[in-house]
């Protein structure tokens, strides 16, 4: 198994310029500091896993930078950078480095110069790829268009499956950078939950046709038809399904059959837990702690701030000996976003925002004091160009800052309103799906109830 991946390598010609004048400095054009990059005896461990095809891998940069020049082609995109990870464990460094080689003679044939290097400084062996952007002998740039990308993972697969390695039959798409994070610091996201849920459903069922059952009462609705190709997974609150083996390989329809097997033969005692707890659930209501008593109660305490309090506490945050934990998917994946709320219930107890208008007038009248507070320091920053007193330069680079600093308070109070906004929608739909999934962890039929939250 093999991921590959091709990106531009742009150059600063000032910066470029700079260093090629100035010895002492330390910054090295991007061209140069991809080939060291590509290079390093640290990550590389040992010369024998650096190859230089159509160039010397010693003199790289010198070659590639002869060619450009030579051309009249020094600017742009002098270069790409590409790399191929491997499977951790699934192939030595010789044949690592082998394959990269083979590789970028059938990418780029006679035509480029390329650095191939092998890196070992990680678990997970993988090559690197400098690629001289022009062409050795007819001073064209390499197209590097989505037909090249394609071109160079069929190769890949390729060359993956002449060596008996595994290959990427289903590639998932690039996870966004906040998800990506939020999943590497263990934070609730949508796959993370379905995985969490989907390993509790095989460790508390009876078997197959049980499976179903465990899952539903977690909030997931399943399709592990033996006819459909690929099982899916959603929530039962959502009409978008996630194929399950983009989980990850513990998730492929061969591998879940293979778990919940294992549990009809040795894991009775699990299931058999589990359905005294969903029977307890059902047999006694819990108590139910809110914030400064009930608020069934507060008939008169309404508006935003009543809303934001619900929600919170529905997630399990409010008040401190509250210890439950929601029930529905949504609201748990939404503790990931619990800082947002909290800004966000700290403007509207402060400026006692009572409903969505009073947002978007507070909005209104923020942007006409940014409007203000910025005309105002222009007019600073014109007499600080025209004084010469000192005192009087002090006394105007004070209001200049105190400008700048409530400009800052503005636009950050402006941009949470806008998240209220922005959210009011989903918090809606969450506290709706929480609610139904006590009702219904509670032996009840799902009503249709409704909160009036705005006057």
């Amino acid at each position: 198994m093999a991921t590959t991946k091709i990106w531009a390598v742009k150059d600063n010609l000032e910066r470029t310029v700079n260093y090629a004048a100035n010895p002492e400095k330390t910054v090295d054009s991007d061209l140069k500091k991809a080939i060291h990059y590509a290079g390093d005896k640290a990550k590389t461990e040992s010369r024998c896993y650096v190859t230089g095809v159509n160039c010397n891998a010693e003199t790289a940069f010198e070659e590639m930078s002869a060619v450009q020049e030579r051309f009249g082609k020094t600017g742009g995109n002098v270069a790409y950078h590409a790399y191929q990870s491997f499977k951790t464990g699934e192939i030595t460094p010789e044949l690592c480095h082998k394959i990269g080689v083979e590789l970028a003679k059938k990418m780029w044939g006679n035509d480029y110069q390329v650095l191939v290097a092998t890196h070992l400084n990680t678990s997970t062996l993988h090559n690197h790829f400098v690629l001289n952007s022009v062409n050795m002998w007819s001073g064209k740039k390499f197209d590097c268009n989505e037909g090249a990308y394609w071109k160079f993972r069929a190769l890949s697969d390729e060359l993956c499956a002449e060596h008996r390695l595994t290959v990427i039959e289903n590639p998932s798409g690039k996870t966004p950078r906040s998800i990506y994070f939020a999943e590497k610091n263990g934070k609730p996201t949508t796959f993370n939950l379905m995985k969490e849920a989907i390993d509790f459903g095989i460790d508390h069922c009876y078997g197959i046709s049980d499976f179903k059952r465990v899952m539903m009462n977690q909030g997931y609705v399943v399709d592990i038809n033996p006819r459909h190709k690929y099982w899916t997974i959603r929530s039962e609150n959502s009409k978008k399904c996630v194929r399950m083996y983009r989980l990850g390989d513990d998730y492929s329809n061969e591998a879940i059959l293979c778990r919940i097997r294992k549990q009809e033969l040795y894991g009775l005692k699990n299931a058999k837990e589990y359905d005294e707890q969903r029977l307890q659930m059902r047999r006694f209501q819990p108590r139910v702690f809110v914030f400064r008593g009930s608020f069934k109660k507060l008939k008169s305490f309404g508006g935003l701030y009543a809303k934001y309090l619900h929600y919170l506490y529905l997630m399990g945050k409010l008040p401190k000996r509250n210890q439950r934990k929601p029930l529905s998917p949504e609201m748990r994946e939404a503790w990931r976003h619990l800082d947002r709320y909290s800004r966000q219930v700290t403007l509207v107890s402060n400026k006692k925002l009572n409903t969505l208008d009073d947002v978007k007038t507070f909005i209104a009248d923020t942007d006409k004091e940014i409007k203000e507070v910025t005309e105002l320091r222009e007019k600073v920053y014109n007499k600080l160009r025209h004084c010469d007193d000192d005192d009087r330069i002090r006394e105007l680079k004070k209001s200049r800052d105190d400008c700048t600093t409530l400009l800052r308070q503005l636009r950050k109070e402006k941009k949470i309103a806008l998240t209220i906004i922005e959210d009011n929608p989903k918090i809606k739909e969450n506290i709706r799906c929480e609610i139904q999934a006590q009702n219904l962890a509670r032996g009840r039929k799902p009503k249709e109830r409704k909160k009036v939250y705005e006057r």
